[in-house]
């Protein structure tokens, strides 16, 4: 990709052979000779240098004041709006400039506006090109990590929790309010699978730290020492096998968000520990001696009621009622079962996308069983349903058959010898449904292995092995 550079130089000849040299080396390079047609170029043809060469002294004003000015009249927003109404980044460059009158005032000056480098003329251009090449390339990392946020900024919109019940439009107005306050911290309540992640998601990437990490820990994941030191930090030597230095979590957040999924199993210590950092806004490593200021926004999430463990002792009160300065609560599928009428085109669209299926029909007989189901795993649930109807789907039509709901065995797999109903509600083991679909293929046909091999898609050494394992009788 040809990457544009602007150069600023009221030197008509400095000016030509800067051009010439770097449209030789694969830039598009824009000139201006003063600040006016500077201005021109980036505010009315919208030009997007990745790097700006300028001289510091020109016809029409200071470039450092101009550089000022022009950060503040751009911003370096565009007029894309998210759906909070915010301005969303665009391209950024880094600034490099050139003086004959260098002076340290200036030089200061320049690196606390943000350039890049300051550098006095006559400068030698085999330096000038490494500068180039460097600031080029801090440009380019900026650029990415400006799109990335900008992509995941439009993604996770509070738009972006699907639905048309009154639960959700109620979250959906929630979310867009806490995008537009600086909270602290935040605790999200609801069942697994409900969304809390992605509300947390939203949360971050639509509110004011979006630009800043968002870092995400499972705090049910993790046992406590690892998740001490994940968290905090840890020095050389704070324990057996830290060889060396860790940022915690913490530390890695510092101007963003941590998102502490499940709280509710964070050991009672670690608990005390957190709220000091929260409430000093400092951190201090496993095995340090130096306390480290960090600014990070808490999002805590539990499928736990934290209220109820606080009265009965088994999360800490004081952690608590520091967390809820706003409380998030997520309604379970069942409570708003209209949502599935937004919820699985969406989920069909996507895996279709994913797979290259093409399921478009969904019949009302499938309607009905997904209505009538309890979801006790909620929209994790269902996504992974549709995964595995549109994974397995043969043409336009959404195959019922595959919908495998507990509770509800599909008709038209107990009616074909092709159909096996298998549970997955967790009542049924792995190797038990192996051994069940081994066993049918077997019944029905006459218990001869070649011809149940060639059923299951397998070699008969292998449907061999697992009958053996499974202790199933065949024929002779």
């Amino acid at each position: 990709m040809i990457e544009t550079l602007l150069i600023i130089e009221d030197e008509k000849l400095l000016g030509s052979e800067l051009s010439r040299h770097y449209r030789q080396s694969g830039w598009e390079v824009a000139l201006a000779t003063n600040l006016s047609e500077a201005r021109e170029l980036l505010l009315k043809k919208k030009v997007e240098p990745l790097l700006i060469l300028s001289d510091m002294n020109l016809p029409d004003g200071n470039a450092l004041d101009f550089m000022e000015k022009i950060k503040k009249d751009i911003s370096y927003t565009d007029d894309s709006k998210d759906g909070g109404g915010k301005a969303m980044p665009v391209a950024y460059a880094e600034w490099l400039f050139l003086t004959g009158y260098g002076n340290v005032p200036d030089s200061v000056r320049a690196l606390r506006l943000g350039a890049y480098d300051f550098l006095e003329k006559p400068c030698d251009l085999e330096r000038l090109d490494l500068l180039v090449a460097s600031a080029a390339r801090s440009a380019s990392i900026q650029r990415r990590v400006a799109d990335q946020t900008k992509h995941r900024h439009r993604r996770y919109s509070p738009d972006a929790y699907v639905g048309h019940s009154q639960q959700a439009q109620g979250i959906r107005q929630l979310l867009a309010k806490l995008t537009q306050v600086p909270f602290s911290a935040l605790i999200i309540g609801g069942e697994s699978g409900t969304g809390k992640g992605l509300a947390a998601r939203i949360l971050h990437y639509g509110g004011s730290r979006a630009q800043q990490p968002m870092i995400e820990v499972n705090c049910a994941a993790l046992p406590r020492e690892l998740l001490e030191s994940e968290l905090f930090g840890h020095e050389p030597g704070a324990f057996t096998g830290a060889a060396g230095r860790h940022r915690g979590l913490l530390e890695q957040a510092d101007g963003g968000t941590l998102f502490m999924d499940e709280i509710g199993e964070m050991p009672l210590d670690l608990q005390a520990k957190l709220l000091k950092v929260i409430e000093d806004h400092k951190v201090r490593r496993l095995g340090g001696e130096k306390e480290t200021q960090v600014d990070v926004q808490i999002v805590a999430a539990s499928n736990r009621d934290l209220e109820k463990m606080a009265q009965d002792g088994s999360f800490r009160a004081d952690l608590y009622h520091r967390l809820s300065v706003f409380k998030l609560i997520l309604p379970p599928l069942r409570e708003a079962v209209e949502d599935l009428d937004e919820l699985v085109p969406l989920f069909v669209a996507e895996y279709n996308a994913k797979a290259g299926r093409q399921v478009k029909d969904i019949p009302d007989a499938v309607w009905n069983k997904l209505k009538a189901h309890y979801w006790p795993g909620n929209v994790r649930e269902l996504r992974n349903v549709i995964e595995r109807c549109v994974l397995f789907s043969d043409g336009p039509t959404f195959p019922g058959q595959w919908l495998q709901l507990p509770g509800q065995p599909s008709v038209e797999a107990l009616q074909t010898d092709l159909g096996i109903w298998l549970p997955l509600d967790g009542s049924m083991a792995l190797d038990d449904m192996d051994c069940f679909i081994i066993k049918t293929a077997l019944e029905r046909a006459d218990n001869n292995l070649t011809a149940a091999a060639r059923a299951l898609g397998a070699t008969r050494e292998t449907l061999r092995y697992r009958v053996r394992k499974y202790n199933l009788k065949i024929a002779d």
